[in-house]
């Protein structure tokens, strides 16, 4: 998904990023929201929350049969980031970032091969990494825990 904002005629992804933040952080608050929703609505939160910080997105949700990766980002320095996204409402079964097990880093590290393998992925870029985004969903909001390098 591309978002994209204008003042005096240009255009401002950081702009748009905000405003997205915005609107996905008043979604996440509905208690009603069934988890699958929930996971998605934080993704989409994890990558308007990089996108204002000048990241490009480059995948969604992109499937192997190793698993998914959530995003597959290209940071301002041109390192391809694999971002691992899990989002919770609380603390009740550990923090979001505990979910990344090691058998779910050695999946999403598979995972990763496979989608730099694919032909229309080969783009310049100056090395990869994994991270991994933590959103916790406080009184006043989502609250996000960015994990650079994570594994």
């Amino acid at each position: 998904m591309t978002h994209a904002a204008t003042i005096r005629g240009i255009e401002s992804p950081a702009l748009a990023a905000a405003s997205a933040l915005q609107e996905l952080s008043a979604q996440l608050r509905d208690p009603t929201l069934a988890p699958a929703r929930f996971g998605v609505l934080g993704e989409e939160y994890a990558a308007a929350w990089l996108a204002r910080r000048g990241w490009s997105t480059l995948s969604r949700n992109w499937h192997t049969r190793y698993g998914e990766l959530d995003l597959v980002m290209l940071d301002p320095e041109r390192t391809i980031v694999f971002v691992e996204v899990k989002t919770r409402r609380t603390m009740r079964y550990g923090s979001p970032q505990e979910a990344v097990t090691a058998r779910k880093r050695l999946r999403l590290r598979r995972a990763g091969v496979q989608w730099l393998l694919e032909p229309e992925h080969r783009i310049a870029h100056n090395g990869v990494r994994f991270d991994v985004i933590s959103i916790l969903l406080e009184a006043s909001g989502p609250s996000v825990r960015y994990i650079p390098e994570a594994f």
